[in-house]
């Protein structure tokens, strides 16, 4: 058996933590691994991982201005490691590598690191985490992988797709209730975009994109996804100005955060993401295949790996224009969207299915151990 131990801050809650999550529930997966979590703030991740029944450790509050934290949480973790004989430590971001990595190393396990976003590694926090150099290197799409470089340039790294449980088909049987807390009529058209109010992930083009489709009836946006820092506040309240200012702010529901991602997505018919800054591969494009819905997106970072012209429409990036054009083929050609709909959740689940991507981590980290164990019986350890 195998003990990996995942570690990561818990402080927000967007992909990684819902990747978490998903391996806390389908940790039975691979039967030689034995997957653990570890970390340091309270909050809604902390809560799920505890519901789905998984080991998780606390390794108690971390700010990088206060060293007495970090001493504090990676004696926790010394603790954590021996007391639970873990073979494995992944540390998810730069930011868990650079304060848990040394720990990993010193006790002489296995050490991974996974890095979830494209990155030139410049951060002054992937500069910390160069000093320790893991054993392996994990990305979720090739593009991804290929930033690894910019940190462990020496480092092997393999890429392993997100593990993304398939919507409950009772979902589907949700669609009007859905839609009467959105206040969206049964028969209008739902765009959709889910994620974290940042302006690279294109929001604004979005809302700029619609502005050009105010003449046309029939759709609602749905725009999901809380503020879970200041600028994030201070972005979402901007959007809503500029929905207003656009003539669509009665067509526009701001939805804030939620639990429910992949509910929306079954009631919604057209998701839709123009990114403006490069990222590695969402979950939400997987659970958004899976809900039968058709993309629109840019063309950069990782997105053509799982967006193609079978399931959706890229568009370059900055190009409200082209994004208002996908969007008005879409809504107006039925046809259209049930093709590049119906063609999702096939694509979706040779890509991401859980057990699947959960027997492939859990081999590349049985090797780990398993060339660590063969290395020390032959130094007599």
């Amino acid at each position: 058996m195998t003990r990996a131990l995942h570690i990561v801050s818990g402080k927000l809650y967007g992909g990684v933590e819902t990747l978490l999550v998903t391996l806390a529930r389908y940790r039975d997966s691979h039967s030689s691994l034995e997957q653990q979590f570890a970390i340091c703030f309270d909050g809604r991740l902390r809560d799920e991982l505890a519901l789905s029944g998984a080991t998780v450790s606390d390794l108690g509050a971390v700010r990088v201005r206060q060293p007495l934290s970090i001493w504090r949480a990676r004696n926790r973790l010394r603790r954590v490691i021996d007391e639970q004989e873990i073979d494995v430590v992944i540390c998810h971001m730069a930011w868990a590598h650079a304060i848990f990595a040394p720990v990993a190393r010193a006790a002489g396990r296995s050490l991974v690191f996974w890095l979830h976003m494209a990155t030139d590694g410049r951060h002054w926090l992937e500069r910390w985490a160069r000093m320790t150099a893991p054993d392996l290197a994990i990305a979720p799409s090739r593009f991804t992988s290929q930033s690894v470089a910019a940190i462990f340039p020496q480092v092997e790294t393999r890429v392993v797709h997100y593990a993304v449980a398939p919507p409950a088909d009772s979902l589907k049987t949700e669609r009007s209730i859905v839609r009467a807390e959105m206040k969206t009529p049964d028969d209008a058209i739902v765009i959709v975009q889910a994620c974290r109010p940042e302006a690279w992930k294109g929001q604004g083009v979005h809302l700029d994109a619609l502005a050009e489709l105010r003449e046309l009836p029939g759709w609602v946006c749905w725009m999901v996804g809380g503020a879970q820092r200041a600028h994030e506040h201070e972005f979402l309240e901007s959007l809503k100005r500029q929905a207003s200012r656009a003539g669509i702010g009665d067509r526009v529901r701001f939805a804030g955060q939620r639990a429910d991602v992949p509910r929306i997505l079954a009631a919604a018919d057209i998701y839709c993401q123009p990114n403006t800054g490069l990222e590695g591969l969402p979950i939400v494009f997987t659970e958004a295949l899976d809900a039968g819905l058709p993309i629109v997106t840019t063309d950069i970072g990782g997105f053509w790996e799982i967006v193609d012209e079978s399931c959706g429409i890229r568009v370059p990036p900055n190009d409200a224009g082209a994004v208002a054009a996908a969007l008005r083929s879409l809504i107006t050609d039925e046809s259209m969207r049930r093709r590049l709909g119906n063609a999702g959740p096939a694509k979706a689940r040779a890509f991401s299915d859980p057990v699947a991507q959960i027997r492939l981590m859990g081999a590349l980290f049985d090797e780990l151990a398993q060339g660590r164990s063969a290395v020390a019986a032959s130094h007599g350890i």
